[in-house]
C-alpha cells in the first residue's frame, strides 16, 4: 500500500504573536521545535526501517525546521519545494492578524471565489495558490515510492488533499480540511483497486508524547 504522510509544522512565532503568517519567515518557538521531534517520533514508529522513503517540504524557514528531526530519524534527505509553501498574504505578511481584519474582503458565499480579490496588495489568489500546490502533488504522487512524507502548512493541507483523492482545482473554492499545527495526515492507497483514501485527518495524539 502506498502512504503519504503530511505533515502541518507545529508552533512558529507568528502563531504566538498573532501576525499573519503566509511566505512571512517565522521560525519554530521552543515547544514548536519539541513537536517537531514527536513527530518526527511518531513516523518512525509509522514508517517500516527497511522501507525506501522520500521526503518533500515547503522551503520556509519553520517547516525546513520540522523537517529535521524527520530527516535524521528516517536517514533520508529532504527535498525542498517553494510551491509547498502557504498562501502568500502580500503586505499583510508579518502584520498583526487585525490589521488584515480590517481590509480583508471576505468571498462571497456563492459565485467566484477562486479568483476572489481579497483586497490585499500582493496577495496569492486561492486559484493560484490551489494550482502551484496541485502541481507540486502531480509530481510528487507520479513518483513510486511507497512512503513519502510533505511537510506544509495549515492552509495548504486543503489543497494536498484535494489533490490527493482527484477533486478538480476548479471545485476547491470552498472546500476546506482545517487541522491543528504539528498534526499528521494519513494518505494512503491500496494496490488492488487504487483507491485513495483519507485514512486520517490532522492526527495529534503524538503530541501527547512530551517527554
Amino acid at each position: 500500500m502506498r502512504t503519504l504522510h503530511v505533515i502541518t509544522h507545529p508552533e512558529a512565532t507568528h502563531h504566538v504573536a498573532r501576525t499573519v503568517g503566509g511566505w512571512h519567515d517565522s521560525a519554530l518557538t521552543p515547544d514548536g521545535l519539541r513537536d517537531a521531534r514527536h513527530i518526527a517520533r511518531a513516523l518512525r514508529r509509522a514508517i517500516p526501517e527497511d522501507t525506501d522513503v522520500e521526503l518533500f517540504t515547503s522551503d520556509l524557514l519553520r517547516t525546513r525546521q520540522t523537517t529535521t528531526p524527520i530527516a535524521e530519524v528516517l536517514g533520508v534527505q529532504p527535498e525542498l519545494n517553494s510551491r509547498l509553501r502557504e498562501k502568500s498574504y502580500g503586505e499583510a505578511e508579518g502584520r498583526p492578524k487585525a490589521w488584515l481584519a480590517e481590509r480583508f474582503a471576505v468571498p462571497p458565499a456563492e459565485g467566484e471565489r477562486l479568483w476572489h480579490d481579497e483586497g490585499v496588495k500582493g496577495a496569492e489568489m486561492k486559484g493560484d495558490w490551489a494550482r502551484r500546490v496541485y502541481a507540486a502533488m502531480a509530481e510528487i504522487t507520479q513518483r513510486p515510492c511507497a512512503q513519502q512524507v510533505v511537510v506544509t502548512h495549515g492552509g495548504t493541507l486543503t489543497f494536498v488533499v484535494a489533490a490527493w483523492i482527484g477533486m478538480p482545482v476548479e471545485s476547491v473554492g470552498r472546500v476546506s480540511f482545517p487541522v491543528p499545527a504539528g498534526s499528521i495526515t494519513t494518505l494512503t492507497e491500496d494496490d488492488y483497486f487504487h483507491n485513495r483514501q483519507v485514512t486520517s485527518l490532522g492526527d495529534t495524539r503524538h503530541l501527547l508524547r512530551r517527554n
